[in-house]
């Protein structure tokens, strides 16, 4: 039977204690019922994370990539593409000058590249640590052991999307590799302490309502701190680049059920959706978002870094990006947390 949108939106603002039904209910909002979810979503993430919103500044240091994703611009069989590689000395200066700036987590992102050893990431993780900042690594999927050097060296944080909950799918986006294999990376971060980043593309081909709820259980399975959840964005010289964009407006409605089902995510309002909706970051925060990402690279790496072709990217100094940013957040009412931004989901455990 069919369930009523109203009766599971009522349900959802009182307990996130939602089924497999409720989340496809929730998913299949209609346009004139997704102000209701948002709204819903909104006092949700007020009663339970607060009105601070955290910014995370992102060093993209490498774009140099040895996997063959069938999603990513950055893919190692993409000839098209002006590769670059940050020196220690880049990226430290530029960690440097966002601390400066006022951020307090900084996050170092790149493609899966063997030039940067795991040793020689353990030490810019360490040197970055004593910055006073909490540091997030995005550097794909790697052994235990690597990730204990990281974590030994101060890595708080490790971002790890699972891309998408369905298994075969998740064979076709990455070739050779396993959804297993990619859970298997996110129990170890957990047993090592990390706060576990996850996420999922959303318009993936093939991908269905139900898909997506089965997203939204697996990250509460995993006991996910953050979740980065943005719209598929197909890149032209990928084998995937003649795929339809994905929906910004269900992008909302998974941003909003997500806040609902894991009240205590750091959920950020992602650069893909600011990408293609010029208010897509007020959509996000209006649906329960409470994390920004900031590009902070070097000026003139911040184009180069394409994972999806017309990625939003400010030729403005980090300086003023921040101040711009700032003022987004003010004009919704909201004020930049001034803390680390550590996950909130131990307080929803104890």
């Amino acid at each position: 039977m069919k369930q009523n949108f109203f009766s599971v939106l009522e349900k959802a603002k009182v307990s996130s204690a939602l089924t497999p039904e409720d989340l496809v209910t929730l998913l299949s909002a209609t346009e004139e019922q997704i102000p209701q979810l948002m709204a819903a979503a909104d006092a949700v993430r007020l009663q339970t994370v607060g009105n601070q919103v955290h910014l995370r500044g992102i060093i993209e240091f490498s774009s140099y990539c040895s996997q063959r994703c069938c999603y990513c611009g950055l893919r190692a069989d993409n000839k098209q593409i002006q590769r670059y590689r940050l020196t220690p000395e880049q990226i430290l200066d530029t960690a440097r000058a966002a601390v400066e700036t006022g951020y307090r987590t900084l996050v170092l992102q790149s493609g899966e590249d063997a030039l940067f050893s795991e040793q020689h990431i353990a030490e810019l993780t360490a040197e970055i640590k004593k910055m006073g900042v909490a540091v997030t690594l995005s550097c794909g999927e790697r052994s235990y052991e690597t990730y204990q050097l990281w974590r030994e060296a101060g890595a708080d944080r490790y971002l790890i999307k699972q891309e998408t909950a369905d298994p075969a799918l998740y064979r076709c986006l990455r070739p050779g590799h396993t959804l297993q294999q990619r859970l298997q990376c996110q129990h170890w971060l957990k047993e090592l302490g990390y706060q576990v980043g996850s996420g999922c593309m959303i318009g993936l081909p093939g991908q269905t309502v139900e898909t997506l709820a089965r997203d939204l259980q697996l990250m509460k399975e995993m006991h996910i701190d953050m979740s980065g959840m943005g719209p598929f964005i197909p890149h032209p010289q990928t084998p995937l680049g003649q795929n339809h964009t994905g929906s910004v407006s269900m992008t909302i409605k998974m941003l909003a059920t997500a806040r609902l089902f894991m009240p205590w995510l750091l959920l950020p309002a992602t650069t893909a959706l600011a990408s293609l909706h010029p208010q897509g970051r007020e959509l996000a925060l209006r649906a329960g978002a409470n994390v920004i990402m900031p590009n902070v690279s070097p000026e003139a790496f911040r184009t180069l870094y394409q994972i999806y072709p017309g990625k939003l990217n400010t030729r403005n100094s980090m300086a003023d990006y921040r101040a711009e940013i700032t003022t987004l957040i003010e004009k919704e009412g909201r004020s930049v947390a001034l803390d680390l931004g550590h996950s909130m989901l131990p307080a929803f455990q104890s």
